[in-house]
């Protein structure tokens, strides 16, 4: 603990990092070739954890703006945007093609997309901690985003369908692994100074 209060490896908003599922070599992944048939794109999980086609952007909740560096706090909605195609990962009532359970999809462009694009963090603690275990549950259907072992076929071979599950279990745990991780800015600091005194 620094004498600020804050934790030395908060997450935070603008954050860019890899996602990988706890306990795994999963790595969340856009995909470019596969569409669902929502239409929309697809979101994948890879064993490779050294793909740059891997890596999510913690963004505010949808028309919401933050700060950049303010720490994530346990059971506060975010949105993850993926790196490479400016897409947001999203869910909605369409049933997955492999599992049977809710699709998973990169929806919008450059960032925007709508308000089935919000997730919360699910941590213990008063903030998701860089190396802690978190879940993702989707704002408005409420699934916990999942990877269990259904893979695809050609042109994706190999590759993992990522989903939501209603239900939790050891297949909804996330770490944010390598990236680029902002400290907690400074008025943050000095609010937390403040309310010590």
């Amino acid at each position: 603990m620094t004498e600020t209060g804050f934790e030395p490896n908060l997450s935070s908003f603008k954050a860019c990092f890899q996602l990988l599922q706890a306990g795994t070599t999963q790595c969340g992944r856009d995909r470019h070739v596969e569409n669902y048939s929502s239409g929309q794109q697809s979101v994948t999980g890879v064993t490779s954890v050294d793909d740059s086609n891997s890596y999510w952007r913690i963004r505010g909740k949808t028309a919401t703006v933050c700060e950049r560096g303010t720490p994530i706090k346990c059971g506060q909605p975010i949105r993850l945007t993926h790196v490479n195609t400016g897409r947001n990962l999203h869910s909605h009532h369409f049933t997955s093609p492999l599992s049977g359970n809710q699709e998973v999809s990169a929806f919008g462009e450059e960032g925007e997309g709508d308000y089935l694009d919000d997730w919360t963090v699910l941590c213990n603690g008063p903030y998701w901690v860089r190396d802690g275990e978190v879940r993702f549950k989707h704002s408005y259907t409420e699934v916990l985003l999942s990877v269990t072992g259904e893979q695809y076929g050609r042109p994706i071979s190999g590759q993992k369908e990522v989903h939501g599950m209603a239900q939790p279990s050891q297949n909804n745990y996330w770490k944010a692994m390598e990236g680029i991780f902002m400290k907690p800015s400074e008025l943050l600091k000095a609010e937390a100074h403040h309310a010590e005194l």
